[in-house]
């Protein structure tokens, strides 16, 4: 099956659009959930990404960054002398399709019905991968172009970003002038994506008989207290920093709460927890924001006689990139120049591989790519096919655009 999508341009670069979509329809097949109890990853989906990758005449490199969980990795040389350095960069694990009984399609059938191709991943983000692929392999295939293209599939996205983390500490990432990274966003130029912060937050007293309460240091009033100061802060933020253009308010949200054996309801428990998601933005100080939380537990414990201790599980800043950067700029010309429509902006509302790459290895990256900016992580997740033929074009003319007029993209 060929599908094109309606564009201005689209012959420029010759994607085999029926070979992106067929590529799309096998990633998303295998479940590439990571469960370690089970024995599962991202290690076979990882496989056929460097066996295409050989197909097309790369030398792909697998590294594990954690045991059967490989990053991918191809330097596709343009051979036409010296040039900068472009990444696409793409994860290969999905979230787990849940209850399966909320599904109206197979999970992991990859079917495809009246334009669009369903199942776990479709858009985020096995379709976002297949594109860069095949958008590589299309701007090789047209010729020479300078510098070099390194396209990368990164695993534990969905997780603690491993894959990322171990790749902007290697030397592959020394040399990379900018990146586009292939999530779901619906036609959007990414250019800012939320911070995140997952806190842990722990009270300690002691435990009595339920008909005894003051033999006991009850955890769980003070797990109120703090939900209620939690809020009051959040209410706090909110009018501190305002609405960001792209990213929107400061969230901070409680999403786990956890005390006690409701099997013992007549006993009154010792410890108690509550996990926080934060989600920021850049004007957010995080070490200040982690340092005002420790305090809100602390008050909460001392106001009801027991122990508190904050724990930062995972922090990600808030980041941003210049709309007229290198990357963004040839990011737009392509979209305006494939699709025939003006640039979108906006920003991802949540952490991607790209805030670890620009953390880590100061890499400035931008986020576009096939599918719903919405659909990610629900029943039924599907792209349109449409979509992903046509950002395997964007991708390529902007590779083109970014190699061969790398205005500001040295580092």
């Amino acid at each position: 099956m060929t599908t094109s999508p309606a564009t201005s341009d689209e012959s420029r670069f010759p994607v085999d659009t029926a070979g992106v979509v067929a590529f799309t329809q096998e990633l998303v097949r295998v479940r590439s959930v990571h469960e370690p109890a089970r024995g599962r990853s991202e290690a076979e989906a990882a496989s056929l990404v460097a066996a295409k990758m050989r197909e097309f005449g790369w030398e792909p490199e697998m590294t594990e960054v954690a045991p059967g969980r490989p990053n991918v990795v191809a330097v596709v040389d343009g051979g036409g002398g010296p040039g900068p350095t472009l990444m696409f960069e793409g994860h290969t694990d999905v979230v787990t399709e849940g209850d399966r009984e909320n599904w109206t399609v197979a999970p992991y059938g990859g079917e495809i019905r009246e334009g669009r191709l369903y199942g776990r991943g479709s858009a985020d983000m096995k379709s976002g991968v297949a594109a860069m692929l095949y958008a590589v392999a299309a701007l090789r295939t047209a010729g020479p172009f300078p510098g070099r293209v390194k396209v990368c599939a990164l695993a534990d996205e969905e997780g603690m970003m491993l894959g990322a983390k171990h790749f902007a500490a290697s030397p592959a990432a020394a040399d990379v002038d900018g990146a586009i990274v292939c999530e779901p966003e619906e036609g959007e130029i990414c250019v800012a994506a939320k911070g995140a912060i997952r806190l842990r937050v722990e009270f300690t007293g002691t435990m009595a008989h339920g008909a005894m309460p003051r033999h006991a240091r009850n955890p769980v009033p003070a797990v109120g207290a703090f939900l209620t100061a939690l809020a009051a802060y959040e209410d706090e933020l909110a009018r501190r920093h305002g609405v960001h253009e792209h990213l929107g308010q400061v969230h901070l949200t409680p999403t786990v709460a956890r005390a006690g054996d409701p099997d013992q309801a007549n006993v009154i428990p010792a410890h108690a927890a509550v996990h926080v998601d934060v989600r920021t933005t850049p004007a957010v100080d995080h070490a200040a924001l982690v340092a005002r939380m420790r305090d809100l537990a602390a008050e909460a414990a001392s106001d009801h006689s027991v122990g508190a201790e904050v724990t930062v599980v995972d922090d990600r800043p808030a980041v941003e990139v210049a709309p007229d950067s290198s990357v963004v700029t040839a990011l737009t010309e392509a979209h305006r120049a494939v699709t025939g429509e003006p640039p979108r902006y906006g920003g991802v509302p949540g952490a991607t591989d790209g805030t670890i790459l620009a953390r880590d290895a100061r890499i400035p990256n931008v986020v576009y790519g096939p599918g719903g900016k919405w659909i990610a992580h629900q029943a039924d997740e599907f792209v349109e096919v449409a979509d992903i033929v046509r950002c395997a074009h964007v991708y390529a003319e902007a590779a083109h655009r970014f190699l061969h007029h790398p205005v500001g993209a040295a580092r």
